[in-house]
Order: C-alpha cells, then structure tokens, then sequence
C-alpha cells in the first residue's frame, strides 16, 4: 500500500506535465524516479546497492544508482544506438537512401492500379525501414520521393499519407533502437532477437496490415468521393543531379548485412557487433565518398556528420534511456513492482491477462506521448521481475510489449513523423490518424493473437 500511495501521484504528475504542460520526457522521468528513489531512502524500504557497489551512505548510493545506469547504458547497447544514429545521418548527408528508394522505388511506376499500388508501397516501406530505421527521417524521404509517385498514379493525398504514416509502425531489424534495447533487456544477441522471435510475429502482421490498408482507404477515398482520374497532379520530382550514383543505394544496406551474416544464427567463424557493423560501413562509405569526390578534405570532413549524429542520438536517446531506466529504478526500489505482482497474484491474473494489460498500457502510453521510446525506454526495465513472477521468458512478454509501442505512436495525431509528413502535404494530422487506426487496430490484435500461439506455453 505504501508504494501505491508513494508512486501513484508520482506517476500522475508525470503524465500531467508530460502531456498537459508538454515538459521534455528525459527530465520529467527523471525527477519522477529521483523522487521515488529518494523516498526509498527516507523510508528505509532496502538498500540500494548491493554490498560490493555501495558507497557506504544511502544517499550517496542514490546518485551512484544513476551513475552506474549512464555508464552501463554508454557503455553496451547505448554506444550501438549512438552508432546506429551516426550511420544514418551520415547515408542522409552523403544521399544513399535517396539511391536506395531511387533502385527499388521505380517498380511502382509500372502499377497502374491505384489500390495495387497502395499496397505495394506499404510493403516496399517496409523494406526500406530495415535500412533507415527513422520514423520521421523515412516519412520525410518517402514524401519527397515516393509521395508524388503515389498521387500521379492516381492515389488519393490521405491514402498515401496513411501509408506513409504507417512506414515504421513497427520498430524492428537490427537497426532499431527500441529493438537493440529489447534485445540488451533478455540478453539476447540484437540478430537472433530480430529473426528468431521478431519475425515470426511481424511478417504476419505487415501481411495483414497491408490487406487492412486496401480496404480501409478504398472505403475511405469512395465515402470521400475521390476519383482518381481527378486527382493526378503534376508535381515535379526531385533533381536526379543530387542523388549519387545507384551504387550508393547498396552502403545503407551493409550493416544489416553484416549484423545477420556474422551472427550466432549462422554460426559463422567470425562475430561481429553492432557497432563495429556502423564503423566499418561508415569506413566502406568513406571510401565511396573518395571515388566519387576526389576530395581527401572533403570526406574527411563529411565524416563529422557521422559524430554529430551520435551527439544528437546521445541526447536525443541515451538520455532518455538513462531517464526511463531511473522512473524505474524508482518504481523497483519503492516496492511498486513487487505491488503490481502481489496484486496480479492475489487477482488470479495469469500470463495472458498480464501481456494484454501491459501491451495495452505500451499502446496507450505512446498514444498519450507522441513517443514509443519513451514509453518503451521507461517500462521495459521492471518487465525482467514480472517475467520471473509469471515463469516465462522475458522476451515473451516484452517482445508484445516493444511491438505495441509504434501501434500508439502511428496513431498519435501529435506524434512527430505524423505532424512532419502532414505539414509536408497541407493536411490535419488527425485526417491522417483516422486513416491509420483500423489498420493499426488490426496489428495490436493480431500482434497479442500470435504472442499467445507461438510462445506462450
């Protein structure tokens, strides 16, 4: 009861200024778990450090408890987010996504019907999302390239935006940061997280969601009264004189590449992290920039986008990270999750019940925030300690869990990439979300659906 009483207007405030005042996520959580952890301290509810790590006083330990997450989370799965981030600004800076759309984009031209059309340019963002795995950054890149593609073929402004909304409406592939987190939190190598347990649940789910997309906005466009053959527009296409040559289209592709050839899954002779796949292919797309420039200063000094984007994901993600995990510690050391486990138990919730409520809570947190990283980078810490008390596998519930939290976001008509691509068309972003909420209505059912069929026991 005391950390119900202790936590629960914690919490309450959080949502609050998170939502209501729109105070920036890393600073709300982690005030949110200071003052938790502080309470823990007051009231004496455990240590907490254990013997080895304590720094002898109880307060101390407090700020040692936040200290050793930001070298923890600097030091493992947050030097590969970093990377990650590093990697993709420098393919926007030197143009290979724009030759990657430019190589596989071009087959939709050749589609002359405008619902066909539709679904296979959601399946083709699909593809694209492995490869740049940005949610704002691949809209913003599908509305200038894809985007007048769809409209000249005879799709309708929302229909093509509900489709690009929907581009990475899942976090997966092993250049996610939601998954590379997922992967850190059940001690699982990012390639065998992605292929053994992620794919399995998202291939069905992008089937089906593809299906759901030729409905929904055939029906939509006819009770809207769109007409196809009226609404071809003559937008002009960007300027082929700033793409690179086709060849740039293969270096966005080198770290999935090597992140899945070198893995335990294949059992290869070599490994290789995550990590050391961006450095190296940032190396190879150096090497490129030589060819192509003739420039040695030149390249030399495009490699600092490269820094600069790990810069911005440090403080952009890790610091978020850093904030999720210590909201928490807080819960943890105040005694909420042993709360939520005595309440589960005592109400005969089993593991069913208790993936379908937190599932629900991810979606619903996203939806609130905007954001499913926060939500995700602030709940999946305790998920361990529940996984335990349920007897399964950690990555049987947070995997449903990690998978919900893009369903809230692609519905959140203040999300990020929902206000960039409908401020990039003139649209509302709530025209936009009304466009993706039966599509994303279907994932979070089958998402649950397949959880239970294939690794509930």
């Amino acid at each position: 009861m005391f950390s119900l009483i202790v936590s629960l207007p914690v919490i309450a405030w959080l949502v609050y200024v998170m939502i209501v005042k729109k105070w920036r996520p890393q600073a709300v959580l982690f005030i949110a778990g200071l003052v938790m952890l502080g309470i823990s301290v007051l009231a004496n509810t455990g240590p907490l450090l254990g013997a080895k790590q304590t720094t002898g006083s109880p307060w101390l330990d407090l700020f040692k408890t936040i200290s050793d997450l930001m070298h923890n989370r600097a030091g493992s799965s947050g030097m590969d987010i970093m990377a990650i981030t590093g990697f993709g600004v420098y393919m926007e800076y030197v143009g290979a996504s724009k030759a990657l759309f430019a190589l596989v984009g071009n087959p939709l031209k050749k589609i002359r019907s405008p619902s066909v059309v539709l679904v296979a340019a959601f399946l083709l963002t699909q593809v694209l999302v492995l490869f740049i795995p940005s949610h704002t950054g691949l809209g913003l890149l599908l509305m200038a390239t894809m985007y007048p593609i769809l409209i000249r073929l005879g799709v309708s402004k929302l229909s093509a935006l509900a489709v690009i909304g929907c581009c990475q409406f899942i976090d997966h592939g092993p250049g996610s940061q939601a998954e590379i987190f997922a992967a850190q939190v059940c001690n699982l190598d990012p390639a065998t997280y992605f292929v053994k347990y992620q794919l399995p649940i998202t291939l069905p789910i992008i089937a089906a969601v593809a299906i759901t997309h030729f409905f929904v906005q055939r029906w939509f466009d006819k009770r809207d009264g769109f007409v196809p053959d009226a609404a071809q527009e003559a937008i002009t296409e960007g300027d082929d004189a700033s793409r690179p040559p086709m060849i740039y289209a293969a270096l966005p592709i080198f770290p999935v590449a090597l992140i899945l050839g070198f893995s335990p899954l294949l059992s290869p002779l070599f490994r290789i992290d995550v990590s050391t796949a961006m450095v190296l292919s940032t190396a190879i797309s150096l090497a490129f920039e030589y060819f192509r420039l003739r420039d040695a200063k030149a390249v030399a000094d495009s490699l600092m986008n490269f820094f600069k984007g790990m810069g911005h994901s440090f403080t952009n993600v890790i610091s978020l990270i850093v904030a999720g995990e210590t909201f928490a510690a807080g819960l943890t050391k105040i005694g909420m999750v042993d709360t939520l486990i005595a309440g589960a138990q005592s109400a005969g919730l089993g593991v069913h019940a208790l993936i379908i409520i937190m599932s629900l809570l991810m979606a619903v947190s996203a939806f609130l925030m905007g954001s499913g990283n926060a939500t995700f980078f602030s709940f999946a810490p305790i998920v361990p300690r529940v996984a335990q008390f349920l007897n399964v596998d950690t990555v049987t519930l947070l995997l449903p869990m990690q998978i919900m939290t893009s369903f809230g976001r692609t519905v959140c008509p203040i999300a990020a990439p929902i206000i960039a691509i409908a401020g990039f068309a003139g649209v509302s972003s709530f025209k936009v979300v009304q466009r993706t909420a039966i599509p994303m209505l279907v994932a979070a059912i089958l998402n649950i659906a397949l959880d239970f069929a294939i690794f509930v026991h």
